[in-house]
This record gives structure tokens, C-alpha cells and sequence, in this order.
């Protein structure tokens, strides 16, 4: 009889006996495989997709490896659908995950706003792409930010993360799982086009060492169980089949979730989305400040923009002006109180972004007038030159 082995040709495989999906050491790879990666460390079980350029790798390391560490992957027949899967495979009880790109990240907002209102844990990755329409395929942009936070209908909120590494991709994708599992939220991992197909070295660390938040299951009776509070606080969840009597519905509803169609209930289910995450939006957003607090200008960036940026920034420095960087790593909800506290008291704010503007307006809103706010919009395909974004820093100390 053969003896059982790992395969030795494949290092993506893992026996049955060690379906932890965490393969651990040092790695070389991309940011689409390695949002993968850290997607099945953080124990997403389910992809349901649609392939789209440039965010394919994904779903493609996602379909093999998870016959081997007791997951599923389902190619639908477009991104609608995809999202629809994600919502009931939740509430089978999995964490789910997709990734799309622009024209797909639009098909998916229908089923993503039923996400919201049903308070769905899932995430999803936008690999963005220039656009708008087909666009650029294959080239890089940072065009869907605004489309994350208003691309579905209604009032809402979720969680958006941008990674600048695959490194970062594979942390930051364990963290999209803990935060949307905590928050009963979608979320999404807004890369792009550059960041997704960098090959760079990616630290995988032992799964003990892997802070995963489990769902938050429900440990009461059977005929007690509601599936929505509105306190602030996401309800704990159970797994559809298992004999729990409750519904689910994209309707405004009751705690029970059956339908209750009044301004009233509107309210009480609207206000709460919005305070679920704006009540712990300090401990949401996560900020890279570097020689902020004793600058003049300061630099904002996300995403493959920020590693242009600190070359302008390094140059900018060497020419002997005060400048600080400040990344957004989580881009919503936006860190409007940073932003103002830097606003009082710097004279200039420089945001590059690809894009012809976009979160840009957010730092104008949040500076109110009280600095010079200097966009550097530059159109979808390529990142900037350092030194477009050195231009605009010079500009801003004269």
C-alpha cells in the first residue's frame, strides 16, 4: 500500500488530515493570490464568482485549493449572482468571499445593498481597473472608491480596506473577515490592477499566530431567536436548516425580520446600520502616519499610490520642505476627525490618487477651508511619476 504524502509537486495542497488552509513561511507571490491566501486563513469556506480581468488569479487560487481544505468555489453566470450566492451561503453559516473588477463591482451593488440591509457578513475584493464602462482591462486605476460607499441605492455603510502590497493583501484580508464578521458588514478590499499583479515577498505566519474572529453564533432557545437588534450592535446569527423559525428580508423590517413598511421601522433599521460602524469608527479605521506632526504639508494616499508618493516625498524632504505622509489604509469609513485635526494646522494637504478626483472630495469636505487641499488627479492605465506629486508638494510650500 502507498503511503499517504502531501504533494510534493503542488505545495497548494493540503491532505484532508490539515484542512487549515494556512500555508505557512515565505512566499512569492502576487496580490491577487495572496488576498487568496489570506482569505482561507482568516477560514473563508465559499467563493461563488464570475471571472473578470484583473482580479481572475484570485478565484482561480481560490478553485484549487479548496477541494483541499474543505471549501467550495462555484463559477455563476455573472456577478449578480455571485453576491446572491454569498448572502445565502452566509447564512448557511460560511464566511464567503468574491473578488470582481469595475464592470462587475457595478452588477454586484443590487445584491450588495441586500447585504447591507440583511447585515450579511461577506468580502468582497474589487481588483479596480481604469474605466468607466469596459475601459482599460488590463491596466491599473483607483475609479471605484466612490462607487464602494454609494454604488447601491439607499442609505447605508460599510467597510472598505486598501492594501498597498501583497503582503498587505493577505493581512489585510484576514482583517476584512474579523471586521465583517464583527460588524455584520460587507466588505471590501479596494485594490487595483498594480497591487494585484506584483509578485513580492508574502510572510505567511503559523495559524496560531492568526488572530481569526469566529461568527458570533446564537446559544439560545430555538423559538427565541431574532435575527436583527437595533442597538448598535449586530445580532448573533444562526445557521439556516438547523430548526430556527426566522426570515430574511431586504424589506425594512423587525427584529424578528418580518416586513414592517413605516417610516417608524425605516428609521430604527437605517439609523442602525449607520451607527454600527460610525460609533466604532476609531477603532475601525487604521492609519500609516510618517512625520506628520511636525510638518507643514501634508501628504494623503492610499493604495499602489502611496508607495509613488513616498518617493515624492523622500525628494521633498531632501529639498528641505516639512512634509509628512499619511496613508488610509482603511478609506471607509473616512478618518474625517484625523483629517480635520491635520487640516487645523498644516498649510497644505496633497492627495494623489488615480483617478480625476474622487477621495479627494472627502478630504476637501473634511478640511472645511482651513488648509489648501491639492489634488493630483492622474487618468486610469498607469501610476503617477514622483514627480507630478513633487510639483503639487512644492506648489503647496509656496
Amino acid at each position: 500500500m502507498m503511503k499517504a504524502t502531501r504533494n510534493r509537486r503542488n505545495p497548494l495542497h493540503k491532505t484532508a488530515a490539515d484542512p487549515i488552509g494556512v500555508l505557512e513561511g515565505a512566499h512569492f507571490l502576487d496580490g491577487d493570490h495572496a488576498i487568496t491566501e489570506g482569505a482561507l486563513a482568516a477560514g473563508c469556506r465559499f467563493f461563488a464568482g464570475y471571472p473578470i480581468t484583473p482580479s481572475t488569479e484570485s478565484a482561480e487560487r481560490f478553485a484549487e485549493r479548496a477541494p483541499h481544505v474543505g471549501g467550495m468555489f462555484v463559477q455563476m453566470e455573472d456577478e449578480l449572482a455571485s453576491v446572491g450566492a454569498l448572502i445565502g451561503a452566509a447564512w448557511g453559516g460560511k464566511k464567503v468571499m468574491t473578488v470582481t473588477s469595475g464592470p462587475g463591482f457595478s452588477l454586484m451593488m443590487e445584491n450588495i445593498g441586500l447585504a447591507c440591509m440583511t447585515e450579511t457578513p461577506l468580502v468582497i475584493a474589487d481588483v479596480q481597473r481604469a474605466g468607466p464602462s469596459t475601459g482599460l482591462p488590463t491596466l491599473t486605476a483607483q475609479q471605484d472608491m466612490m462607487q464602494a460607499r454609494w454604488g447601491s441605492h439607499g442609505d447605508y455603510r460599510i467597510i472598505a480596506l486598501s492594501p498597498d502590497s501583497p503582503q498587505e493583501c493577505f493581512d489585510l484580508a484576514i482583517q476584512a473577515f474579523n471586521l465583517s464578521e464583527t460588524y455584520r458588514v460587507p466588505v471590501f478590499i479596494m485594490t487595483d490592477e498594480t497591487v494585484g499583479h506584483m509578485h513580492e515577498k508574502v510572510i505567511i505566519p503559523p495559524a496560531e499566530e492568526i488572530e481569526v474572529v469566529e461568527r458570533n453564533w446564537y446559544e439560545g432557545a430555538k423559538n427565541d431567536y431574532q435575527p436583527f437588534r437595533f442597538d448598535g450592535r449586530p445580532a448573533p446569527m444562526v445557521r439556516a436548516g438547523e430548526g430556527y423559525r426566522f426570515h430574511i428580508t431586504g424589506l425594512t423590517h423587525q427584529e424578528s425580520g418580518y416586513p414592517m413598511v413605516t417610516p417608524e421601522a425605516n428609521e430604527r433599521c437605517v439609523s442602525h446600520l449607520i451607527d454600527k460602524i460610525e460609533n466604532n469608527a476609531d477603532t475601525i479605521i487604521r492609519l500609516e502616519e510618517d512625520q506628520v506632526d511636525d510638518s507643514e504639508i501634508v501628504v494623503v494616499s492610499y493604495g499602489i499610490t502611496s508607495r509613488i508618493a513616498s518617493r515624492a516625498v523622500l525628494l521633498a524632504r531632501a529639498a528641505g520642505l516639512k512634509v509628512g505622509s499619511l496613508r488610509l489604509v482603511t478609506v471607509w469609513p473616512f478618518a474625517e476627525k484625523r483629517i480635520r485635526e491635520i487640516a487645523g494646522r498644516v498649510r497644505a494637504i496633497v492627495m494623489p490618487e488615480i483617478n480625476v478626483g474622487q477621495m479627494v472630495l472627502e478630504v476637501e469636505r473634511c478640511a472645511a477651508g482651513q488648509c489648501r487641499v491639492i489634488g493630483v488627479p492622474h487618468y486610469g492605465g498607469a501610476v503617477h511619476d514622483p514627480e507630478d506629486i513633487l510639483t503639487a508638494i512644492k506648489e503647496a510650500g509656496q
